[in-house]
């Protein structure tokens, strides 16, 4: 039996980190996603009927030139990794007799950014950085985790963010 992936190590125990053992600073990629023309289009058409989203004839007649995303599916994809990476994260947790920290509801977020356009056919790659830590006055067992999102192009480049807070389990007392 060979040593184990200090990543893979690393990435399990951050899930299961209570409030107290989180640190400023850790990051957790989330996943990628490419956004395609079918599924563009289909958002579009349920959630977001404008003309740069349904079609790249409708695009061309406005100011983004190409068929895009909307800004909302893009913020969609990134729950969907996002609630994906934690059930990964506590099954294998579980599976090595772990027992994880609790996450609480979020009381919100700010800053919401779409910074670039994001077109048919590009991926993202979804990334969480905490930034802060504040103790709950009013739930002394849960903490407060403050973190920035971010989602960047296949080239690297910034084309969404937001800075979120969710309720962290502490440690029992």
């Amino acid at each position: 039996m060979g040593k184990p992936d200090p990543f893979q190590e690393a990435e399990s125990q951050r899930l299961i980190s209570y409030f107290e053992d989180v640190e400023i600073g850790e990051s957790l990629e989330l996943g990628q996603h490419t956004f395609t023309r079918e599924e563009v289009e289909r958002f579009a058409e349920k959630f977001d009927p404008q003309p740069f989203h349904l079609s790249e004839d409708g695009a061309a007649k406005t100011f983004f030139k190409h068929q895009c995303a909307s800004g909302w599916h893009t913020a969609a994809v990134f729950m969907k990794l996002f609630v994906a990476k934690l059930e990964e994260l506590q099954r294998k947790a579980t599976e090595e007799g772990l027992r994880p920290a609790r996450l609480g509801p979020s009381p919100g977020f700010k800053d919401l950014k779409w910074i670039k356009p994001v077109y048919v056919g590009d991926t993202l790659l979804y990334s969480r950085i905490v930034t802060g830590k504040t103790e709950s006055r009013s739930r002394p067992e849960w903490g407060l985790l403050h973190s920035d999102t971010l989602a960047h192009n296949q080239d690297g480049t910034l084309v969404f963010s937001f800075k979120a807070t969710v309720f962290l389990e502490r440690k029992p007392r």
